[in-house]
Formats: C-alpha cells, structure tokens, sequence
C-alpha cells in the first residue's frame, strides 16, 4: 500500500514521549512514512524540536494552541518567523479559538490567532488551525486576514458544521479528519467529508488523542491513522491504497517545505 502521513501528532506529550523509538516502528509497521509533530507551547518548542531533529521522518510546526494563548501573548510573529529558520520546521500553530473549553479568554485567542497568520502569510508557511465551537468567528477571521494577502492554512481534527468547512475551501484552505471520523455518532462528519474537493482532504490522528475505533479508550498513536484513512476512503467510495496517495499527495503539497521521501514516489 502507498505510505500514509500523520499530518498531526504531538509526538512531545506524555504518551507518547516516553518511547518514541518503538512507537516509529510500529509506524513503519503499518505504513506510516511521514509524521508532523505540532506545536502547542512556544515555550516547550525546544524539546519538540529535538524529536524533529532526531527522527528523519519527523517534522514540527511552531506556534501557541488557544488553550495557553493567554500564557504567550509576548510571543510575537517576529518571534515566530525566526523559528521557522530552521529546516524541519514546516508550520505555523496550531493556534485559532476554542469557545468550547475557553481556556484562554477569548480576546487572547483572537490576538494569538492573528499574530500567527501574520507568520503564515510571510514565511508562506501553511497555519495549522484549531477551531470548536467558533465557526462564525474562525471564518470573519480567516476572510479579513485573506483580504490583507493571502496564506496557505488547513483546518484540523475537522469537527464543526459543514459550512464552515465548505468555507474554507472557498477560501482555498484545506481539511483534516481525525479518529473522530470513525465514531459511530460521526456520521454528520461523514457526510461533510463526502463532499469536500478530493484535493483538499488529509488524515491525521491528534495522538495521543482522539483514538480511533477500534481502539478508543487507548492512548492515540500514529500507527493508528490508518483506521481513519480506511474510513475516509470508504466514506469517498475510493480504495484505501488510493486514499493513501490522495492525502499524501496533498500533504506534500501543502506542506511544500517538507522533502518529499523517496518511498512516497
């Protein structure tokens, strides 16, 4: 079967941190060539970097989740360019607004979320978004900052309205399922990820969240995409080797930074 991308992980978080070398084998076991590992703290950037460097098929963003945008509303887009200096740093965020959990005030989300758009827009580096319970906002956000100039960007673990997703590819953004989509109560997801652009779909895990079924109530792990994938595909009415390419394909192409390896060909 074509290799499948983990377009995103937290490979720095307890449950997974703890032994990564065995987790990639696993990976590799199932077909999992590539994994994005993501930024959720400026401030634990450092660490999570070190795995990107350690591991060839590992590769990191760099940014602040809403959930602590209220702890990093210091850390500026000067300060998030420089970061992405460096060569396995692919990414902006993950970052956008949570009104679901408001963890931050939601005044601090909306000043972090634009803060890193900002970097998206001038590294040309594509901006990771978490949005739940946001939809109206997240799209008054993501037209007003297109008006500025355009920036490349994905929507993450996809769980809102249809609308919003529909939206976002207007706007040329593209979208990521998660394990979620194998729920049995997900089938509103279902229907919205039947009906987007073939080329605007990719797949990830959120591990160590969000497992998918079978193996809900385990900690996530990037070996498990390939239950999502299954679904998606199954969902799209396309063989799981094909879905495969398609995600991969789109990965590479929206995260243009990231060498594409040879066993992706």
């Amino acid at each position: 079967m074509h290799k499948i991308v983990d377009s995103h992980c937290h490979l720095d978080y307890e449950g997974l941190a703890e032994d990564l070398p065995s987790m990639l084998k696993r990976c590799e076991d199932a077909g999992v060539g590539l994994m994005l590992s993501i930024s959720s703290r400026v401030k634990n950037f450092p660490g999570l970097l070190v795995i990107a460097e350690t591991y060839e098929n590992v590769f990191c963003t760099v940014g602040t989740h809403p959930h602590n945008a209220h702890e990093e509303l210091d850390i500026t887009t000067a300060d998030l360019v420089k970061l992405t200096h460096h060569p396995k740093v692919v990414g902006i965020g993950e970052v956008g607004l949570d009104y679901h959990y408001d963890n931050s005030p939601r005044q601090a989300q909306m000043d972090g979320f634009r803060s890193h758009i900002a970097a998206a827009r001038e590294t040309g580096l594509p901006l990771v978004i978490h949005t739940r319970e946001a939809e109206d906002d997240t799209i008054r956000v993501l037209e007003d900052e297109m008006g500025k100039g355009a920036f490349k960007a994905l929507l993450h673990c996809f769980t809102s309205k249809q609308y919003l997703a529909e939206r976002a590819v207007e706007l040329g953004l593209t979208v990521s399922f998660s394990g979620i989509l194998t729920y049995k109560s997900a089938q509103e997801l279902r229907v919205t990820a039947k009906a987007l652009p073939q080329d605007r779909l990719l797949v990830e895990t959120d591990a160590p969240f969000l497992s998918p079924v079978p193996y809900r109530g385990k900690s996530n792990e990037p070996s498990f995409v390939v239950k999502t994938l299954e679904t998606l595909a199954h969902t799209r009415g396309v063989s799981v080797d094909e879905m495969a390419k398609i995600t991969s394909d789109n990965f590479f192409n929206l995260f243009s930074k990231v060498p594409r390896p040879a066993v992706f060909a």
